[in-house]
């Protein structure tokens, strides 16, 4: 509940909530999950990546498409969202957006869904590989082709 008004909670109570069950690693551990298999998700808007730049390899999936995208149960799922095994680290720019983010994942059953501490500036600043950013819609935020019948 928030201070100020003990019957809501407020956005930075659900923030301190949702990071209580997050194991968020820094940019140079990101990486080496990365390296092991884990899959690396950018919820950013198409003008943030473009202002700010991408990471190479990531996943662009923005924030609103994200949980159709990931669940291994939805007709709109990736092929990567096989199963709630999977680990998910997600980012945006700082990595506030992205811990609520991985804690609705983390509703959804997908109990490895993290996100990156620091988000894409903190993965910049530790001079990890970037690239320019793009705008627009990637493959996997398109929803899957319906043929009707």
């Amino acid at each position: 509940m928030s201070v100020t008004d003990p019957g809501r909670a407020s956005v930075a109570d659900l923030l301190v909530a949702a990071r209580a069950r997050l194991d968020r690693p820094g940019p140079h551990r990101a990486a080496a999950l990365v390296a092991a298999g884990a899959h690396l998700v950018d919820t950013r808007p198409g003008w943030q990546r473009v202002e700010e730049g991408a990471i190479p390899g990531a996943l662009v999936i923005e924030r609103n498409h994200l949980e159709w995208r990931l669940d291994p149960a939805s007709d709109a799922r990736i092929p990567q969202a096989t199963d709630h095994d999977a680990t998910w680290v997600l980012f945006c720019s700082e990595g506030y957006s992205s811990s609520l983010a991985a804690a609705s994942l983390q509703d959804l059953g997908l109990h490895r869904a993290t996100d990156l501490d620091g988000g894409f500036r903190a993965w910049a600043a530790a001079g990890l590989p970037t690239e320019p950013g793009q705008d627009g819609p990637s493959a996997a935020t398109r929803p899957p082709c319906r043929v009707s019948r």
